[in-house]
């Protein structure tokens, strides 16, 4: 470890000899100041790790130094030492950006402890986390030996995803790429899974399946209406649960999260599919069937998300809900500035549905931008970017007045979307559709071992275009892509996050309620 470079400036340093003397058989080596000109001298000449600085010196004050050093170099951080215990100099010294605050007399153990805090911090973090996952991972790999049940398989998700949140944190490499090797080998296995399970999920041959995307506003949405006055529905279109996971501590400063679970999207893991039947109650040739003027197929022209309000309100109405209601979708940012003026108006109704579009728009913007590709290279960037457009976005506005009237919060998201990086090969006729994630259409060609395929759609609610047509969903974090132009397709595609198919990213999917703090 290289040596610490301290500054310790006192107008009684020649009592601090003990301590210095403490420190420097530690290693570290100690710089000292008489007087607040002269620990500013020093700043500007010398390289130091830390300050520790006298609250109560003659010239200028511990407090004015502080903010003359932190011109001078706004990352070094500050230790302020004082007798005083008033509140207003805590107050002063904490808003002037101190890393830490000790009361006199202190003794070299406090010292000692300041240090590690403040610069070892991250090195005894990342020590302490990696061992923690090195013991986690032979857990998980144990578990994942076993026939899990969906139950199971969430619970090791939800690890999965906090080993990579503290991991990222902890900024190590190396159990970074274990982890992800670990991951991959779970989607393996959640894919055979999802293949082997899913047909008796939909049929209700499984007393233990999933709450699925139809399943989902009947038996979580419709009690907590009668929970509040006015509840609001938020739906982030695209929402992963690891960036719930980010987002939550924003949201935390106006919600308090009552429940948060795991729910499972349908297949295909597409708006059209999965948003349509949250929205309707009812698996996609049931919507079909009911509903022909208002569902379009993969390869009919117009939206295919054009009449969930219709959905909500027809849903709403066989459920016995007669209650005022309001749906609004948001695709831009002036949309949102728009709902957000609105929201006092919407605590008239009993229920708001929101849809929010972003984190849709910007996976489909990683894959188009070349900005944004860079911006969101692999799923830590992806993740930043999703934190920084919240705390900018009208959203959070919409939240912080939901929170202040008092109204209850659902939030969840329709599917979630995986970093594809292996191609698999498929061929269609001109009428297959364009998702890189699952394909229906006639006489598809393909890697068998790469796709979970249903030769017929009706055995999982899925309409038929077609006498001979088919649906595949690739499995793990493959990509289909066509023989024809195959490399610059496979570069071009590679590393962007896409959905549609099978995996624990795009299925496991948050399902969120909160009340305001």
């Amino acid at each position: 470890m290289e040596k610490i470079n301290i500054l310790w400036a006192d107008d009684e340093i020649e009592l601090l000899k003990p301590h210095i003397l403490f420190l420097r058989e530690k290693g570290y080596d100690v710089a000292t100041a008489n007087s607040g000109d002269d620990a500013l001298d020093l700043v500007k000449e010398q390289s130091f790790d830390i300050v520790f600085l006298d609250e109560n010196m003659p010239g200028i004050s511990g407090l004015e130094t502080l903010v003359k050093i932190k011109q001078i170099r706004t990352d070094l951080p500050v230790v302020m030492i004082t007798k005083s215990e008033e509140e207003h100099i805590m107050e002063d010294a904490i808003g002037s950006q101190i890393s830490d605050y000790l009361i006199k007399p202190v003794n070299p153990n406090q010292i000692l402890l300041s240090l590690k805090k403040i610069l070892e911090n991250k090195r005894l973090i990342r020590e302490k986390t990696s061992s923690a996952y090195q013991q986690e991972f032979r857990h998980i790999g144990m578990t994942l030996s076993d026939r899990l049940s969906f139950q199971e398989w969430k619970e090791v998700y939800q690890k999965l995803v906090f080993w990579e949140l503290e991991l990222g944190r902890s900024r190590e490499e190396g159990m970074e790429e274990i982890l992800k090797m670990q991951k991959s080998e779970a989607n393996a296995l959640f894919s055979k899974y999802v293949a082997n399970n899913y047909q008796d999920w939909l049929n209700g041959k499984d007393p233990k399946a999933p709450l699925l995307s139809h399943t989902t506003f009947k038996n979580r949405v419709v009690p907590e209406i009668d929970k509040s006055e006015t509840t609001f529905l938020v739906l982030i279109d695209n929402m992963r649960y690891d960036q719930w996971k980010v987002m939550q501590p924003i949201i935390s400063e106006y919600f308090k999260v009552d429940t948060e679970e795991l729910i499972c999207s349908i297949l295909p893991t597409a708006t059209q599919y999965a948003r349509n039947a949250f929205f309707a109650g009812l698996l996609p040739s049931e919507i079909e069937k009911r509903y022909p003027k208002h569902w379009l197929n993969d390869e009919d022209e117009g939206g295919k998300n054009l009449h969930e309000e219709f959905f909500m309100m027809e849903q709403l109405k066989r459920l016995g809900k007669d209650v005022k209601s309001s749906y609004t979708k948001v695709t831009n940012f002036q949309a949102g500035k728009k709902l957000a003026e609105n929201i006092p108006n919407l605590m008239q109704n009993k229920f708001n549905a929101i849809v929010y579009n972003f984190v849709d728009m910007l996976s489909h913007a990683r894959t188009e931008m070349e900005v944004i590709r860079e911006l969101a290279d692999d799923e830590k960037a992806y993740r930043s970017i999703t934190v920084s457009w919240l705390e900018h976005s009208p959203l959070l506005d919409i939240l912080r007045q939901i929170s202040e009237r008092k109204a209850r919060l659902i939030l969840t998201t329709d599917h979630g979307t995986i970093r594809v990086t292996e191609p698999s090969k498929v061929i269609g006729d001109r009428n297959t559709n364009t998702n890189l994630r699952y394909k229906q259409g006639k006489n598809l060609n393909y890697e068998k071992r790469d796709v979970f395929e249903v030769r017929n759609p009706a055995d999982i609610f899925l309409p038929r275009q077609h006498v001979s047509s088919s649906f595949v969903f690739a499995k793990e974090d493959k990509f289909f892509a066509y023989p024809n132009n195959y490399n610059y397709y496979v570069n071009y595609y590679r590393n962007t996050f896409q959905h549609g198919g099978i995996s624990l990213e795009e299925m496991l999917i948050p399902f969120i309620t909160l009340s305001n703090k």
